[in-house]
């Protein structure tokens, strides 16, 4: 998610000019944020010890897994340690959460009087950072720090509870939402974000982010005011991802209420196998597989040339990337249902073994954007972007083991998580040999993965 930053910038060819990968400064070199390792031809750490490493972490988990562990460890919501009742009390305060809602609302309105009368230069007007560095990538720590922090600052939530406040509002009944549609409006509303920031023509426009995010604002409104506030925790793109990711969070909430600290694979066992869920995860990384492959010169050709034009281009793209990993991981579903037998949800049961994998991918792609361009974009909303340029965090070898690792350690966890789910569900004679194809899918996709990261 490169920003075109300064005057003159010039867009990321492959992302639609705002993309995650290449940002050009004037009179600068070209700068590597999210990928951050420079080509195949110059790699700071040799291909073959990555995928070696790779497969060597994926088998050696596989088969300690096979041999040591036999029946399901994870107990969901059902684990964890409370929290001191005091730090609850504080926790759970109406002031507490009033501040946290008055925070998010009053973020939302800058962002807006920044589209509104701030300069369409990126640049200089600190919204579109705002909104694809600090909320977007912003979210992935936040939620894994604090857990699902979203439903906390989301404006909408805030609107729709000032707008119940109305007489006319507290006489409206909601309509019941149809248990079949679960997670779909999530998963539909986080492809458009993407499709926003990866395929849209000039997504950094403040004409262009202004028309979205009302647009967005008032649908999500509107269907609110419809089916009550549940609503925003099955179809609000920020707060489904925000959700999905505090899975992986060591702080969570217990089935009778209690805020614990607990083992992150306890969280993430407990999440609802619920329609829509393995279309919302596949959204995340296709989206972020399509983001790896938007910079590679190949596809820059194929936009440039494309009869169709680049936007229809790369939205096909965009689709493409993510139908292939939604095709990958339900021919391996229908591969462990062929090993195993018949087992109840064949697509939802082994979804949450994806998240960590879609979080690995996130962190590699995304975690120099938000240490380089998020202090920009906040001096820059307080009136100070003539400060000093942010120096990365990391240089280009340690930035490179930094993604390896992080793509790596999303397979293994993701392993951990499907066999853990798999002694559960199988008998033990089956078990491993069920995971035979999961095991495939994390191989294939720990290659697509890395490459991404070498193109």
């Amino acid at each position: 998610m490169g920003i075109p930053v300064g005057p003159g910038a010039v867009p990321g060819a492959g992302s639609g000019g705002w993309g995650r990968g290449v940002v050009l400064r004037p009179a600068d070199p070209p700068t590597l944020l999210a990928h951050g390792i420079g080509s195949q031809h110059d790699l700071p750490i040799s291909p073959f010890y990555a995928f070696a490493g790779a497969f060597t972490a994926l088998f050696v988990s596989f088969l300690a897994l096979g041999l040591l562990w036999s029946s399901s460890r994870f107990r969901g919501d059902r684990s964890g340690l409370a929290l001191p009742a005091a730090l609850e009390r504080i926790a759970d305060a109406p002031a507490t959460r009033t501040a946290l809602r008055g925070l998010g609302l009053t973020a939302a309105l800058a962002v807006l009087l920044s589209l509104l009368l701030g300069p369409d230069d990126p640049g200089r007007n600190p919204a579109p950072g705002a909104v694809y560095v600090l909320l977007w990538v912003g979210l992935v720590p936040a939620s894994l720090l604090l857990g699902p922090v979203w439903r906390l600052l989301n404006p909408l939530r805030t609107l729709y509870r000032l707008s119940r406040r109305l007489p006319r509002a507290r006489r409206h009944a909601h309509a019941p939402l149809p248990a079949r549609l679960g997670q779909w409006p999530a998963a539909a509303a986080l492809f458009g974000f993407t499709w926003l920031e990866l395929a849209a023509p000039d997504p950094a426009s403040t004409t262009t982010l202004l028309t979205a995010l009302t647009g967005y604002a008032a649908v999500q409104l509107a269907l609110a005011a419809r089916f009550g506030e549940r609503w925003f925790a099955d179809a609000d793109a920020f707060e489904a991802y925000s959700a999905l990711l505090a899975r992986v969070s060591p702080l969570g909430r217990r089935s009778d209420g209690r805020l614990v600290l607990r083992n992150p694979f306890h969280g993430l066992d407990a999440t609802p196998e619920r329609p829509g869920l393995v279309a919302t995860v596949c959204v995340l990384l296709g989206s972020t597989a399509y983001d790896g492959y938007s910079d590679a010169p190949s596809w820059i050709n194929t936009l440039q040339t494309s009869p169709l034009g680049r936007t229809p281009t790369a939205t096909l793209g965009l689709l493409a990337s993510i139908a292939l990993v939604a095709t990958l991981y339900c021919l391996c579903a229908a591969a462990t249902r062929l090993v195993c037998g018949p087992h109840p949800g064949p697509l939802t049961a082994f979804a949450h073994s994806l998240v960590p994998i879609a979080l690995g991918y996130l962190i590699a792609h995304d975690f120099s954007l938000l240490v380089t361009e998020g202090p920009r974009t906040v001096s820059m909303a307080l009136g100070t972007d003539n400060a000093p340029e942010p120096m990365p965090a990391l240089g280009p070898g340690g930035l490179a083991a930094l993604q390896v690792v992080a793509v790596v350690t999303g397979h293994v966890l993701g392993v951990i998580a499907a066999h853990d789910r798999s002694v559960r569900l199988f008998p033990p004679a089956r078990a491993v040999a069920g995971q035979l194809p999961l095991l495939t899918l994390m191989i294939v996709y720990t290659i697509g993965g890395i490459g991404l990261l070498l193109n």
